[in-house]
């Protein structure tokens, strides 16, 4: 069997952000593992990854390119399909959570299957919190998560996510949802299939141009509700 290069990959979701991701690369620095950026827009984010990867030679950088719309959840599927490394995980492009961040969160999986950043548990620390509205809409949002799935955690939504690929290799198959509603899918089908996942309070800032808008909050509720009563993706 072949040993893998890489302890670790991460995957960025990165739908049409020519205008921020070289801020994200610019504060990544001693990382050894793959980051695989998944580009499904109509920007120029895919020549900019190229740029970057030529000029980052300390950093292993993949980019794959669709012609049509993923959705977030799709494309983190996509990443986490063409993850090499037996750790795997996902975070976001707006770079509301370090990298520093996320290796901590890979060193919990030695005891658990999954780690996920919380916003919301004690030790967490906001240095830009979200506005008011987002917050109550946040926390009104994991009140129904609660209910529908019996899913206890206190962030569901935290764009800051690991696991072991073989806990993905084992639930993904079983996934429907394509978009923001993904994670809560995600984290119900691992509960079903018994892996443990611990959520980790996370060092987390709000950089705005938030990519979740009304309507994306609709389909979302619509699919949050087709995947618990099995009726398929909407």
């Amino acid at each position: 069997m072949t040993t893998p290069a890489f302890s670790s990959s991460l995957v960025i979701p990165a739908y049409n952000e020519e205008n921020r991701i070289q801020s994200l690369f610019d504060e990544i620095t001693g990382f050894d593992g793959e980051l695989i950026v998944v580009c499904d827009g109509t920007d120029r984010t895919a020549d900019r990854i190229r740029r970057i990867a030529g000029d980052r030679t300390d950093l292993t950088i993949r980019c794959l390119v669709f012609d049509h719309r993923l959705g977030k959840g799709g494309g983190v599927i996509e990443g986490l399909k063409a993850a090499r490394a037996p750790l795997v995980g996902y975070f976001d492009a707006d770079g509301s959570t370090s990298i520093g961040e996320m290796q901590r969160l890979f060193s919990h999986l030695s005891a658990h299957d999954g780690a996920i950043g919380s916003r919301w548990v004690p030790g967490s620390t906001l240095r830009v919190r979200q506005g008011i509205m987002r917050q109550m809409e946040s926390r009104a949002f994991n009140l129904l998560i609660r209910v529908l799935f019996g899913l206890t955690y206190s962030d569901t939504q935290c764009g800051a996510k690991v696991f072991t690929k073989a806990a993905i290799g084992a639930v993904l198959p079983k996934m429907t949802s394509r978009g923001f509603e993904f994670d809560v899918e995600l984290l119900w089908r691992l509960q079903q299939a018994g892996y443990t996942v611990t959520e980790v309070p996370i060092a987390w800032q709000n950089k705005g141009d938030s990519r979740v808008q009304k309507r994306d909050m609709i389909r979302m509720l619509k699919g949050l509700f087709a995947i618990r009563f099995g009726k398929g993706n909407v």
